[in-house]
């Protein structure tokens, strides 16, 4: 449970990305750092592009053990070779998603401050939730997840839960003790050194 185990890391890739030129990058992320999952979350929605990106990251992730879920997009897991996907629609297509990709797919849920709709999703087949954004992201969000929801869940749900958006040293610190899971990505690619960035971040999980 979240209570006596440290949170772990789960890489979010950047909304866009040359797939050469960000290969090295999180290569050596994945060699410094352990990272329990890795989310392709492509804006992009052109198959060619998610394909190109997929291969690149499921090489090296799946090199070091590390497995590759991609968002949305459940559809293009099994042709893309990934591990799973995370849905970003609460529990709207958990059940059929569970049903066509089988059970041993991973399947997360972003439910986003619903506590209602992770219960939901997790009913019907996800392997995990998240809930977000914790912290201000710049885009205008009507609501933060509040670190109450993530104790709340940690005391009564076994199911893993994952906290993201907007984290900062602060915030990851303060949600250690009642989350499973820290999701990373914008925060550290905005940064001219991505790895640094992360270590800074979760500096408070060591």
């Amino acid at each position: 449970m979240a209570e006596t185990e440290t949170p772990q890391i789960y890489l979010i890739t950047p909304a866009a990305f040359e797939p050469d030129a960000f290969a090295p990058i999180l290569a050596r992320i994945l060699d410094v750092t352990l990272v329990a999952c890795l989310r392709l979350a492509l804006a992009d929605t052109d198959a060619d592009a998610l394909a190109r990106a997929a291969d690149a990251c499921r090489e090296i992730a799946h090199a070091r053990d590390v497995p590759l879920v991609i968002e949305r997009h459940a559809g293009l897991v099994e042709r893309l070779g990934l591990d799973g996907v995370h849905l970003t629609d609460a529990a709207r297509s958990v059940r059929a998603t569970r049903k066509a990709l089988g059970a041993d797919a991973i399947i997360g849920a972003g439910c986003g401050t619903s506590r209602h709709d992770g219960m939901n999703a997790g009913e019907i087949g996800a392997d995990y939730i998240s809930f977000g954004p914790v912290g201000e992201t710049g885009l205008g969000e009507a609501e933060l997840a509040p670190r109450d929801l993530f104790a709340w869940w940690s005391e009564v749900i076994e199911l893993p839960v994952v906290a993201e958006g907007g984290l900062d040293p602060a915030l990851v610190e303060s949600f250690a003790p009642v989350t499973d899971f820290f999701a990373i990505g914008p925060e550290i690619w905005r940064t001219e050194d991505p790895l640094k960035a992360l270590l800074a971040l979760t500096a408070p999980l060591r």
